[in-house]
């Protein structure tokens, strides 16, 4: 698939259901988002993948994700394929935004091997940020999913979490306040110590630089991993997580990268595709 054919479609045409009935959706998970507070339940997490369904291909968000309400076979991982019921998300505008039926979550399996991931993922790739980009400023709404090919990573800048901004320590103090039926105390969820960014170039050809924050759920894994060790520690070892092993010389570097509900114009990398460079490409798509 072209980049193109991904983000040249007729938006009059490829618009979310004008009804609320809940609908069957089956995906395999590229995205797990890192968490965020909420009011309601506390923390949440953002979901993307793409669709397998025959009749609708291309790519899904589900929100809101609570982790804490799934049991523990619903709990599923990336390259999962995951069957569920959904609706139309009325409170995001994104057209890939949709409500997930929490109890109905059934992970089917899992698709092991980067061979196999790569035949998911590889139509749907495109080459250009900078296309992305333009095609949002010139035809929005412009899709906010996307994955994207870099041609060189610059750097991974890592700096010191600022903490809850107001809005995320409004929610917390709500969901505070409201105890569970059983009384059990509610936590309020900890910002991450560090943020980043990646500073990486796309494939077009005129390309400046892309400055993208991170906001994939495996960056608050690591620093939770490495919570005993100082914050100098701590950044080199993000740096070389997320920058020499996973973007280095001998890996293939696509970004998932999305933008945000109330600042579509922003995109931010949600995850890393990053398979061993080989000489082989697949070029059909392969159906769980």
């Amino acid at each position: 698939m072209t980049q193109g054919t991904l983000f040249g479609l007729d938006h009059a045409d490829d618009r979310k259901p004008e009804n609320d009935q809940w609908r069957p959706l089956r995906l395999v998970v590229t995205v797990k988002a890192a968490p965020n507070p909420h009011a309601t339940y506390g923390e949440t997490v953002c979901v993307a993948g793409l669709r397998l369904d025959l009749e609708h291909p291309g790519w899904v968000r589900l929100y809101p994700v609570v982790w804490h309400l799934l049991r523990p076979d619903q709990r599923f991982a990336k390259y999962d394929v995951v069957a569920l019921r959904a609706k139309p998300s009325r409170r995001d505008p994104r057209i890939e935004s949709w409500l997930p039926d929490l109890p109905s979550i059934t992970v089917e399996g899992s698709i092991q091997g980067w061979r196999n991931r790569l035949s998911h993922v590889i139509p749907f790739v495109g080459d250009s940020m900078c296309e992305v980009l333009e095609k949002f400023r010139t035809n929005p709404p412009a899709r906010s999913l996307a994955a994207v090919r870099s041609s060189s990573i610059l750097d991974v800048n890592v700096e010191h979490h600022p903490g809850w901004s107001e809005d995320e320590q409004s929610k917390i103090a709500h969901y505070l306040r409201h105890p569970d039926l059983d009384d059990t105390p509610r936590v309020a969820p900890k910002a991450p110590r560090m943020r980043g960014w990646y500073r990486y170039r796309c494939q077009e050809r005129t390309c400046g630089t892309h400055r993208q924050q991170i906001l994939d759920e495996d960056w608050v894994i690591a620093q939770r991993k490495w919570g005993d060790i100082d914050d100098a520690e701590l950044a080199a070892r993000l740096r070389q997580r997320f920058r020499n092993e996973m973007c280095g010389d001998d890996r293939d570097v696509i970004f998932f990268v999305g933008n945000q509900a109330k600042r579509q114009q922003a995109y931010s990398v949600l995850g890393v595709f990053c398979p061993p460079r080989h000489p082989w490409r697949p070029t059909g798509r392969r159906r769980w």
